[in-house]
């Protein structure tokens, strides 16, 4: 059977779905053939835009930057872990991890399939399932360094709550500042195991639909992924074109 490339990357493209709080995404003409003779565009974005990788300096400003880990942490055979059908917000525990884990090791990309990538662009998509605390230690266990997701984040993302200001200031009104519950905090428990592992970790997020790599892995073909980021300096992540390759 021939190779087959597939594209796990989403598209870069103007006011794309971020992470709450991250910096707004905008592209737009810098030069163009009619005034200058050439095309360039002008990006705005953050090191954690679409489909991006972490490392360890993302959560600890003593721990490795990008380009302080070798190329070997972006690439790699992969095992997927099928998690589909699970509940919005629901945990992804070391038991269900269990027979991706058995096939994983030193050197493999553990791909967590959620299926979550169907609700990029909508509220939903910030209710995804997330891994606790115990699984991000059974992954390190297993001697895996490199673990990608086809979802916003390893962690729970916290609710934003109303998008509407008005929807907002009107609860705010309703609700007695004694029984307005604290602002929900993330901890990124998850990614300070997996980032914080011996030598160094790599969190992949926002990686489109697994499915196809779920059907080859079923079918018995080898699978390889590659994250690789742009190379910037002293950076807590960066975008990456992610690619599986399907033997």
């Amino acid at each position: 059977m021939a190779t087959t490339l597939v594209d796990l990357t989403h598209q870069v493209t103007t006011a794309m779905p971020v992470y709450p709080g991250d910096p707004a995404v905008l592209l737009e003409p810098a030069l163009t053939t009619a005034t200058a003779g050439v095309n360039v565009l002008a990006l705005h974005l953050g090191s954690q835009s679409g489909t991006h990788v972490d490392a360890p300096y993302h959560v600890d400003v003593t721990w490795p930057t990008l380009d302080g880990l070798p190329l070997e942490r972006f690439t790699g055979p992969a095992v997927v872990a099928d998690l589909r059908g699970l509940e919005p917000r629901a945990a992804i525990t070391a038991e269900l991890l269990a027979p991706a884990l058995e096939r994983a090791g030193e050197g493999t990309v553990l791909l967590l399939a959620t299926g979550w990538a169907r609700h990029w662009g909508t509220d939903a998509y910030l209710a995804h399932p997330s891994l606790t605390a115990r699984a991000a230690e059974a992954i390190v266990a297993a001697g895996v360094r490199t673990v990608g997701v086809d979802a916003l984040s390893v962690d729970p993302t916290p609710d934003p709550g109303p998008g509407d200001p008005a929807v907002a200031a009107l609860l705010a009104d309703l609700t007695d500042e004694h029984d307005q519950p604290a602002a929900e905090e993330p901890t990124l428990a998850a990614h300070r195991v997996l980032l914080g592992a011996p030598g160094g970790g790599v969190i992949a997020e926002n990686l489109t639909d697994l499915r196809p790599l779920l059907a080859a892995q079923e079918a018995g073909r080898p699978v390889e992924v590659s994250l690789f980021p742009l190379r910037l300096v002293a950076a807590d992540g960066a975008p990456v074109r992610a690619v599986a390759r399907l033997g």
